[in-house]
């Protein structure tokens, strides 16, 4: 094992890490906010990147293909929204059907299974190639870094807006909200737009960075999500208090988590089980408060104060 190896590769593995944060962080607005594990994440991580390589390839700039990924990704949370909300379908099982429907929707966008593109005939915002030897202004990081506090500081601002706050009263207790005259099911429809729209801007940047698009690109990408968001709570929970912040957290999660990957990789574990890897720490993350709650909690005196 060569450590040279290992830090050679550690930039790819943080810029990666960064452009899944901002995926992650559209899983937490859904998790976390909303109360709601949506699974069509896995099938608009594939869309996203699917639309911006073919706008790319049909001529059309980087940054409108880009906004193009965004709307494709806002138009799938639709879907999700649809089903869950006016046809009553538990939310689940509705992002189960949407990942479904895309599958076939990104083989149609994108023709085949795969569309690749040459890095050398393109403009693009990020690659693997603008890590090392490339100015600052041009570093893939720096760029991606950028971005993520650019949108943590627009959701910051729309999750303070009377709207924004009737969206998080919707995940808090969506009963509660209704009584209060909010349309619970707008906010879910919304939040699953905006969530979508997020990951498939991820997903719009994973393609350029890669430099190609292909049909199995997100498969197990909520596992990945959910792996960012439980790692960046468990390790930033305690100081990271602020909304904001804690956007910010869910972004270093996923970079810890690829360069964990990245470690592991380098140790020689088999790439086979890096999958089941990641499925593990997500379990047990979520079963730590359980975990806290029926073996660790302090026992209660019948008076109602905890034993010190």
């Amino acid at each position: 094992m060569n450590i040279m190896a290992l830090i050679s590769a550690l930039p790819g593995a943080a810029a990666q890490g960064l452009i899944w944060g901002i995926m992650a962080i559209g899983v937490y607005i859904t998790f976390r906010t909303l109360d709601i594990a949506d699974l069509t994440v896995d099938g608009t991580m594939c869309t996203g990147g699917a639309v911006c390589i073919m706008m790319m390839m049909n001529g059309h700039n980087v940054w409108v293909a880009m906004l193009a990924a965004f709307i494709a990704g806002m138009l799938a949370g639709f879907a999700t929204g649809f089903f869950h909300t006016f046809m009553g379908i538990p939310a689940i099982l509705s992002g189960i059907l949407t990942q479904l429907a895309l599958w076939s929707v990104n083989l149609k966008i994108m023709g085949k299974s795969n569309q690749a593109l040459n890095v050398d005939k393109y403009n693009l915002l990020v690659s693997l190639r603008y890590i090392k030897g490339v100015s600052i202004f041009k570093n893939t990081i720096v760029i991606v870094a950028i971005m993520i506090f650019v949108l943590i500081a627009i959701l910051y601002w729309f999750f303070g807006t009377e709207l924004g706050c009737s969206i998080r009263a919707t995940g808090c207790n969506s009963n509660m909200a209704r009584a209060q005259g909010i349309n619970t099911n707008f906010n879910k429809v919304l939040g699953l737009m905006i969530s979508n729209g997020l990951v498939a801007l991820s997903s719009a940047l994973l393609a350029q960075y890669q430099g190609f698009a292909d049909i199995n690109m997100g498969r197990g990408a909520i596992v990945i999500g959910l792996a960012a968001v439980i790692i960046g709570e468990a390790i930033f929970g305690r100081i990271f208090r602020n909304f904001a912040l804690t956007l910010l957290s869910v972004g270093f999660g996923a970079v810890i988590y690829y360069l964990v990957l990245q470690v592991v990789i380098w140790l020689g574990v088999d790439t086979d089980l890096l999958k089941m890897f990641s499925a593990i720490v997500v379990a047990i993350f979520l079963a730590i408060p359980y975990w806290k709650s029926r073996y660790f909690a302090k026992p209660v005196r019948r008076g109602g104060t905890a034993d010190a």
